[in-house]
Order: C-alpha cells, then structure tokens, then sequence
C-alpha cells in the first residue's frame, strides 16, 4: 500500500559494522511490496510506540523485500536501541511509505558524500549512476573502517569510491572535490549536520539546485519570522483556522478534525507535506531546496509557519 499503512515482517538481521543491523523484511504472506527509485525512504512503526524513518538501501529490482541499515545511536531515544536489542527475526513491524524527498535527478556527473551510516540513501543511487554510466564519485568518511558499513559493497567500484576513516586519515576534503567538478554536475549528501553544513557553505558558489542534501536531525533555523497569530484556511473545507503563536500548523489542524497523516514532526520524513494555494510560508522544514522554497508550491505544517496574514492550503 504506496503511503499507507502495512505489515512486514523481519526475514533478515545481522551485523554489517560496528554498531550496525541490517534488516531484510518482507511481506507476511509473500507479496509483491511497493517499487521504489534511489532515495526513497520507509517509516517503521515499532510496538513500543516510536516511529522512525529508515532509507530503502537494498536491490531496487528485487520487488519481494526490502533492505534497510540502522545505527545504534549512542543517545538513542528508543528506535535504534528498540531495533537492536529486541526487534527479532520473525517479528512483525508496521510500514508506511515508500517515500521519497530525495531523488537522483539527471546529471552528467554526480558527485556523493557519505558520512558514516549517511551512506545508506547514496547506495542505491551509485549502483543507478553506474549502470546508466553517468560518471561519478564518492567520498565516504567515518570514525572508523570497522564502523563503516558496506565497504565490501563499494569495493568493485575501484578508485571512484574513495573511503577515508578519520581515525587513519583525517577528515575528507570536500572543498577539493566540489572545485574539481565538471559543468553540469550534482552532489548528493547525507550525514552528521557538521558535514551537511560544511557543503553547503562550499557549495554556495555553484549553480541552484546543484546540492541535494539529507539530514540526520533538523536544521536549526533562527526564530520564525512572526510572532504573531495567524490564518490558515483549509481550502476543500472552507473552515478558517487561526494558529497562535508557539502552535504548530499540524496541531491546529488536527485539532480541527481534518485529516492530515505526519510522523516525525520534525521536518525531515517529508509525510505531512501539503500544497500551498495561497500565501506565503515560513518554510522551517530540512527537506526542501532553495528553489522549491522561492515557489512555495508545499510547505510541512509539522514545522513551518505563515510569513503572511492567512495562509491556505490544500485540506
């Protein structure tokens, strides 16, 4: 069920690097799940009451399960500690998605930065880059080899997969590669916010839309750009609600009894996101580029705020 709700159930567990699982799950009763492209993610809806968001980074061809990587987060709040220690072969788990924020477009050159467990989403897209031969580069950098999972994967690649630990060799020089790249080429990251933010300073002088970036956590943006009450009208409704200060969209609206489906509530699965039919919003998500941000064609109510007096949307 493509952005519901459905069952899978734990095939496959084991230990690809220290301090990572990697998961096979299938569909109970043998069925054919969802396609998905490079970049997609699942949400996991774990029965201790957690939901988290986990990067597809298996066979996009093999239509009969699904692969995802989970770091045990030394801070865990419950969903990496909950996967490692008692999620167990033959449990049931619920999904939603496939999703994706985060799609390989075209380009003549792709350059992927992988910091740590940051790898997962990138996987997939360097197996599709190689097999449409779209010429490409990876750095992938970690505390430590033995912490770095799927280098066996990456191996084949040769020298276009440069691998680094900065326990052996420092931390990778992101400024070289970003100077070094051809007219008409992406970069595509995810990792530790220090990496993220890093690249984007460095990749400030190159074209909009050439840096497609995934986080870990949400961004820190300053403070919203009203601090007063505002409007929001849910167009197929007709219903005028008025959010005050300190309350998120999300919330009013639920609180109204419409229907709007969200997860993480943070701006980063992209679950919640709705059109924008008028107005402007204070776009305070982790997922959507500078350009997407000037059209104000969807905002993420979890997070993001009206800049205008009335906003309305498409609920």
């Amino acid at each position: 069920m493509i952005g519901g709700r459905s069952a899978l159930r734990v095939e496959e567990k084991e230990l690809v690097a220290e301090g990572i699982c990697k998961l096979r799950l299938v569909e109970p009763r043998g069925m054919r799940l969802p396609d998905w492209a490079p970049g997609a993610h699942i949400d996991l809806n774990l029965s201790n009451g957690l939901t988290r968001q986990y990067s597809l980074c298996g066979n996009r061809w093999d239509a009969m399960s699904y692969e995802i990587a989970v770091l045990l987060e030394q801070n865990s709040r419950g969903g990496s500690e909950f996967i490692h220690r008692q999620l167990q072969v033959g449990d049931l788990v619920q999904m939603g998605g496939p999703r994706n924020n985060f799609r390989l477009v075209p380009a003549d050159h792709y350059l992927f930065v992988a910091g740590g467990i940051g790898i997962t989403p990138l996987l997939p897209m360097i197996e599709q880059a190689a097999m449409m031969e779209v010429p490409w580069t990876l750095l992938y950098g970690g505390r430590r080899l033995s912490s770095m999972a799927f280098i066996d994967r990456l191996r084949p690649h040769g020298d276009r997969a440069v691998i680094a630990s900065r326990e052996t060799q420092g931390r990778l020089d992101l400024a070289a590669a970003v100077s070094n790249l051809p007219r008409g080429a992406k970069v595509y990251c995810c990792g530790p916010t220090s990496m993220v933010d890093a690249l984007e300073q460095i990749c400030s002088v190159l074209p909009p839309g050439s840096l497609r970036r995934e986080r870990f956590s949400a961004k820190i943006h300053p403070g919203p750009v009203r601090s007063t009450a505002y409007e929001v009208e849910l167009a197929r409704s007709g219903k005028v609600l008025t959010v005050k200060p300190g309350e998120s969209v999300l919330d009013a609206v639920l609180k109204a009894g419409a229907p709007l489906l969200a997860s993480c509530r943070e701006g980063l699965c992209g679950t919640c996101e709705t059109a924008v039919l008028c107005g402007v919003p204070d776009h305070r998500d982790s997922i959507l580029s500078d350009a997407e941000r000037e059209r104000n064609a969807s905002f993420y109510p979890c997070v993001s705020r009206s800049a205008s007096d009335r906003l309305v949307i498409d609920l």
